[in-house]
């Protein structure tokens, strides 16, 4: 016995994890349970000793997968054997003894301000529904930080004009506010006018549609973005996530305080949000270069 429908019930109920991250989880779960079965012979969860995970994760690392995947890998086993401790199903923490392969500090890869603007101001969108759909993806993803699934699921009444923000539901289900500009209200609206000349009967709450008026997806997302962003960006990867991290990174070159920035990403701490001050310290050493007396004299 594993366990593992009443573990994937509790993380769907009561953590309610998105379906990607509930994906993720479950893939992660299915290498690791059919490592035991077909290789350590294993019918139960309570013979499993931490020697068996170490097992696996040199297994992975040798079958060519990267030390960061592996750790997500064991980051779903750390919480799947935590669940199974506080229903009594383990008495000791297999993972306890477990450390995972060491990784390199992955800098986030983000999108020129001036290629930003390139896109919004010089790349035509056109005029119908298609265009103007693609237009306000673009858009609201670079203007808020928005995660693609906040965005799929973002409804017309969570668009409070007369406050101009948005109510996003984030991770976990947890709510926050985003302030929008004036410029991006005038978008909004004049988006909001196209979709219903183009949907007059359509009742569906959410604010994007695809051409069949249905919810617009986040793999349909990730096609708008992977598209225009190939117009001005030679990055590998030209994904949403890529305008999340423009956004953070451009509020943090103008000197936005890191606090802000956390708190407009939705994160759940400041660790997460601290990667985006990379760019800034580029900055500041340009400013103190300038501006200190002998901050000229180390470059001679």
């Amino acid at each position: 016995m594993f366990h593992e429908e009443t573990f994937f019930a509790w993380l769907t109920l009561e953590r309610r994890l998105s379906p990607h991250t509930l994906s993720a989880y479950q893939n992660d779960l299915s290498s690791f349970l059919t490592y035991l079965t077909d290789k350590q012979c294993l019918t139960s969860i309570i013979g499993v000793r931490h020697s068996h995970i170490r097992a696996w994760t040199v297994a992975l690392m040798q079958a060519g997968e990267s030390a960061r995947t592996v750790n997500r890998r064991l980051s779903c086993l750390k919480t799947y054997f935590k669940f199974l401790l506080k229903r009594g199903v383990l008495t000791t923490d297999p993972m306890k003894k477990v450390v995972g392969p060491k990784t390199g500090k992955r800098l986030p890869v983000f999108v020129q301000e001036s290629q930003m603007t390139a896109l919004l101001t010089h790349v035509p969108f056109a005029a119908d529904y298609g265009g103007q759909l693609a237009r306000t993806v673009i858009e609201l993803l670079y203007a808020t930080g928005m995660r693609r699934s906040e965005l799929s699921t973002l409804e017309i009444t969570d668009i409070d004009f007369s406050r101009s923000v948005f109510r996003v539901r984030g991770k976990g289900n947890k709510e926050r506010l985003a302030p929008f500009a004036p410029y991006l209200a005038s978008i909004i609206q004049e988006f909001l006018t196209i979709r219903a000349e183009t949907f007059p009967e359509n009742k569906e709450k959410r604010l994007l549609l695809n051409r069949k008026g249905e919810p617009l997806s986040p793999q349909s997302i990730y096609y708008v973005v992977h598209k225009f962003l190939s117009l001005v960006s030679t990055e590998e990867q030209r994904s949403p996530h890529v305008l999340r991290h423009s956004f953070a990174t451009h509020l943090s070159n103008q000197g936005a305080e890191l606090n802000a920035i956390k708190e407009l990403l939705g994160h759940s701490s400041l660790a997460a949000t601290q990667i985006y001050m990379h760019n800034s310290i580029e900055r500041l050493k340009k400013v103190y270069e300038k501006a200190h007396p002998k901050g000229e004299e180390n470059e001679e």
